[in-house]
């Protein structure tokens, strides 16, 4: 799947005026993809932005835990220091 692919599929959940995912790693993709199949089930869930952001990992969203949304901030983080990812 790709970044494009993936904000499309959950478009009806991005956050208006915003990009979604801009990490473009394929199994970051495949892993964030199942977690969005929680996620999405949570009332009110949204998001706005999942990326990098100075080598560490954000993701801005409402209505899922602290603890799920630094699980995705630290797999970010960890994709980022092991590629060292340039189209993040």
């Amino acid at each position: 799947m790709t970044i494009e692919q993936f904000n499309s599929k959950y478009a009806q959940w991005k956050e208006e005026g915003h990009y979604g995912l801009a990490v473009g790693d394929p199994e970051f993709i495949q892993w964030l993809d199942k977690k969005f199949q929680e996620f999405i089930k949570v009332p009110g869930f949204s998001f706005s932005q999942i990326k990098a952001k100075f080598g560490y990992g954000r993701f801005y969203c409402d209505e899922i835990s602290d603890e799920q949304v630094l699980e995705v901030e630290d797999r970010i983080t960890s994709f980022y220091g092991k590629n060292k990812f340039s189209n993040i």
